[in-house]
């Protein structure tokens, strides 16, 4: 065997699995497959950079331990090797009396899920914030801010150091699995053999374990969130996070205003159905992107069911006015002048064959591979403890033969 492990993907769930299984096995050969030339240029280069608290998740959830033990990872992590990080805060605001009464249901989940926070009053909210317009809020003290570029360029400086390798340009054309191991052949022509793999593909995921030979059931959907940077002398104008009351009804969590930690804030994004996993600029088209979408049924079935709020979101990509209607929900004072330098990521929202969004974790498995088909917010910011639990799986992995596991089933 050329490698002990194998991990394809350079995003930060790759990364920390690749330096997991360097940790835990001394002098273990892992090399980590990049196809691009440089960590953290898809999915978590392209995020928001919000270290989540977890307040949103069903208490219990395998999201919410994730996410808790997965904050804490991160900013012990960014102290270790000296990353800047804010601990800023994060205040969910309820703008009328519907979403002051689903804001007592967050309320008790923050309890149950041992969050410290913090009830607003209107009065207060205008006090900490006076720029955003709402009837309460809570303030969850624990959300932070960081740049997850920089942590993954630390993990791969730490991976190189403990012998690993990581290999960029390599873009998978097969993979064969056999008994005693697998085989990676690269576009380049070259191959690569490792006693077992893991796969991190995050946009291409599902694209991967069908090459692998795998039973696939799930389609990677491509939503575009879509944002503005305010202009520099608007920085100031929120000190706070500044995030929604989650409407149930709704798939996707919808616009809010997020300080960076360069000093920029952002409002969005929305979510748009993509045309392209990987086009990041407005309008990019992808042929094979988009026959793969509509081939799919299950694509057909997610789109009838949430059809209102697609021609929603629609209509605020395209129509500058719209846009700023929803960021003026919460802080009135913006104008259409301050909607400035447009950027988007891309999520890869995994969809199964009968229409449903998997909202949660979802692994595809063979007895040397581990597949991650779907890794959803907030896997940044859970990416440490979900490296963590892909090891303890991949180790007893042998002899389990072909299995799909998703939500809490992987607890």
């Amino acid at each position: 065997m050329d490698y002990q492990y194998a991990v394809i993907g350079g995003g930060i769930v790759g990364l920390a699995t690749a330096l997991e299984l360097a940790r835990r096995e001394a002098g273990a050969r892992v090399i980590v497959l990049e196809k691009e030339d440089a960590v953290a240029l898809h999915q978590t280069g392209h995020n928001s950079g919000v270290i989540h608290a977890g307040i949103y998740y069903q208490p219990g959830s395998l999201k919410a331990q994730l996410c808790r033990a997965g904050a804490d990872a991160t900013k012990a992590f960014c102290t270790e090797n000296n990353i800047p990080f804010e601990t800023c805060g994060k205040l969910l605001v309820a703008t009328n009396p519907l979403e002051a009464e689903r804001m007592t249901a967050l309320e008790t989940r923050a309890r149950d899920n041992d969050i410290a926070f913090e009830t607003i009053s209107q009065a207060r909210l205008r006090e900490i914030e006076p720029n955003i317009a709402g009837v309460g809020a809570l303030l969850v003290h624990a959300t932070g801010i960081v740049d997850y570029r920089k942590i993954c360029v630390a993990m791969a400086e730490q991976l190189k150091a403990m012998g690993g390798e990581i290999r960029f340009g390599a873009k998978v054309s097969a993979i064969t699995e056999t008994g005693t191991g697998v085989t990676v052949k690269t576009a380049d022509g070259q191959s690569v053999t490792a006693s077992k793999l893991v796969a991190c593909a995050g946009l291409q995921s599902d694209r991967l374990a069908r090459l692998a030979g795998l039973d696939v059931h799930h389609k990677i959907v491509p939503f575009r969130g879509e944002y503005y940077t305010l202009p520099r002398e608007k920085s100031q104008v929120v000190k706070h996070l500044i995030y929604p009351i989650p409407d149930p009804e709704l798939p996707f969590l919808g616009i809010h205003l997020t300080r960076m930690i360069d000093g920029r804030v952002t409002v969005g994004p929305n979510a748009v159905l993509g045309f392209s996993r990987e086009g990041y600029t407005k309008g990019s088209t992808d042929l094979s992107d988009v026959a793969s979408l509509v081939s799919h049924p299950g694509f057909w079935k997610m789109a009838r069911k949430n059809l209102k709020s697609g021609i929603t979101e629609f209509r605020n990509s395209i129509l500058k006015r719209h846009y700023l209607e929803e960021c003026r929900k919460y802080c009135p004072s913006l104008t259409i002048d301050d909607l400035g330098e447009p950027g988007a990521g891309i999520r890869a929202q995994a969809i199964l064959d009968d229409g449903t969004l998997v909202h949660d974790f979802l692994f595809l498995q063979s007895d040397r591979m581990l597949h991650v088909c779907n890794a959803p917010s907030p896997a940044a910011t859970s990416a440490m403890p979900i490296a963590k639990m892909i090891v303890d799986r991949l180790a007893g992995a042998t002899g389990q033969g072909i299995k799909q596991t998703h939500g809490n089933a992987v607890s």
